[in-house]
């Protein structure tokens, strides 16, 4: 039997209440589709023992950790000391995801902002790469990311891409990476699949950001990491690859960004 190629959801909510009690059938159906590895993203530190619990549980299941900007209001600003000691677990392979939301939060801009050169001073000091969420707030989202290279080189991918042409130069410019998801793949996006076709490929990643934004054919229903493969068929549309060749791209990437998760073997 051949098998389908290798391929990586950068960024899944395995620990959310959708998949309460079925993660290691999700993890077999992602497993059984060519979705070898996967990132657990915990939102807030209270659930970090669970989602870290999830990592340690599956050995494709690797994990980042940080605050989500729209839960900074929700509990005490992390410090960078928290995040450096969180980092130290070897499945820990991200900061974040954090960043800024203007669009259901700006009420809370400016913890956000703390909150986000919070992050990016822990994403420098553990070299592990930041994980950015970014709503409405392309201006600020690129000044900020700038000031903090300009401190001191750091990695990062902005997760979810969905924002402006500016923000994704910005981003590229500085040596970043953009993730598609299943908001890619969607009919009506034409106009991000134009502003992923004009990044290199070498600096894409691939994710579900389950359990929301299910790609076609699911759109509407629960998303999983399985379902990272529909959104990977319209990547290698949109770059004009196959998609043995999108996935073999963006598994590079993944390993170029999270070094750690690529180095990491079982005990």
């Amino acid at each position: 039997m051949t098998l389908p190629p290798a391929i990586v959801d950068s960024h899944c909510h395995l620990d959310f209440a959708d998949f309460e009690g079925e993660i290691g059938d999700v993890v077999a159906r992602a497993t059984a589709v060519g979705v070898t590895r996967m990132v657990a993203i915990c939102t807030r530190l209270a659930n970090e023992p669970k989602v870290r619990a999830i990592a340690e549980g599956h050995e494709g299941v690797f994990y980042a950790a940080g605050v989500h900007p729209m839960s900074v209001e929700k509990q005490p600003l992390v410090s960078v000391d928290d995040l450096i000691a969180l980092a130290r677990h070897p499945k820990m392979v991200g900061i974040g995801e954090t960043g800024l939301d203007y669009h259901y939060t700006p009420e809370s801009a400016e913890l956000q902002r703390q909150s986000l050169r919070i992050h990016i001073d822990a994403a420098r000091e553990t070299g592990l790469p930041l994980i950015i969420h970014a709503r409405d707030a392309d201006e600020d989202m690129a000044a900020i990311l700038a000031e903090g290279y300009r401190n001191g080189a750091y990695t990062c991918v902005m997760h979810c891409f969905s924002s402006g042409a500016g923000l994704a130069k910005a981003a590229l410019d500085l040596g970043f990476y953009l993730s598609m998801s299943g908001i890619a793949a969607f009919p009506k996006s034409g106009d991000l699949r134009e502003i992923f076709a004009a990044a290199p490929l070498d600096r894409i990643l691939v994710e579900t950001d389950s359990p929301y934004l299910a790609p076609p054919p699911h759109r509407g229903r629960r998303n999983e990491p399985a379902y990272t493969a529909h959104t990977a068929k319209v990547g290698a549309e949109t770059f004009g690859v196959t998609y043995e060749e999108f996935a073999a791209a963006t598994s590079a990437n993944f390993e170029r960004l999270f070094s750690k998760a690529a180095a990491w073997r079982p005990l």
